[in-house]
């Protein structure tokens, strides 16, 4: 069974910086693309990025591109989101999931991902 841990959120000034990670248990990490999404009290869950299985090829909603870099690290099994120029609006939970496809590029539709972690809070002050 696969388990997905989000850390690093807190709270932060607006254009400041933080870096999310995701700890992936169990076995093949490195097959499966994943993906990094958001949610408000209120609103649908929001696509922020997308990585393929090899790191290879990226994807960013248009609301972060420039400002945020998703990562992965195969040997530690652990997937990234580097935010900067943080606003008030990126305040959210913000949740990283996997692919359901082994071997497929990914999507920005979170009906695609099927394990999914408890999300970690980024609160962003203005």
């Amino acid at each position: 069974q696969v388990q997905l841990v989000e850390s690093g959120g807190g709270l932060v000034q607006a254009g400041g910086s933080l870096r999310l990670s995701c700890a992936a248990s169990g076995r093949n990490f490195d097959i499966y693309a994943m993906g990094w999404f958001r949610q408000t009290l209120g609103k649908e869950r929001e696509f922020v990025a997308r990585i393929t299985p090899t790191g290879a090829y990226t994807e960013y909603a248009d609301s972060v591109k420039g400002r945020f870099t998703i990562s992965r690290d195969q040997a530690k099994n652990t997937l990234y989101l580097q935010m900067n120029s943080l606003k008030p609006e990126d305040t959210a939970g913000y949740y990283c999931a996997r692919d359901s496809r082994a071997w497929s590029g990914g999507s920005s539709d979170a009906r695609e991902y099927d394990v999914w972690g408890r999300g970690t809070q980024v609160t962003v002050s203005s």
